[in-house]
């Protein structure tokens, strides 16, 4: 995992954006904040597992499935399975040594 703050690539709204194996931070203090980099670790995991290409297509139809849901973008966001469950355990910083294989799936 390579840690770059630059705030251009960082969506309005959100502070970080993973982009294997680079993390795009807006801002340079979330570099010491271990919530927010256990957070964005497991959506490397998460990548990994699906070989990275794979990922990123699911999570933009998963994203369209849920706003189209929800009618709500920040809504559908929070909504994708990989969101769901990086913000279900991102303060437990142990959860990447415990946790199995394609986990998200539980959070579909």
């Amino acid at each position: 995992m390579i840690l770059i703050v630059f705030k251009y690539l960082t969506p309005r709204g959100f502070r970080g954006l993973t982009l294997f194996p680079f993390v795009f931070m807006a801002d340079k203090d979330d570099k010491l904040n271990v919530v927010f980099i256990n957070h964005e670790k497991i959506h490397i995991r998460q990548q990994l597992e699906l070989l990275v290409l794979p990922f990123y297509i699911w999570y933009f139809l998963e994203f369209l499935v849920r706003w189209f849901q929800y009618k709500d973008k920040y809504k559908a966001y929070k909504n994708i399975s990989f969101e769901r469950e990086a913000y279900a355990n991102e303060k437990d910083l142990n959860y990447l040594k415990q946790r199995s294989f394609c986990r998200f799936l539980k959070f579909l």
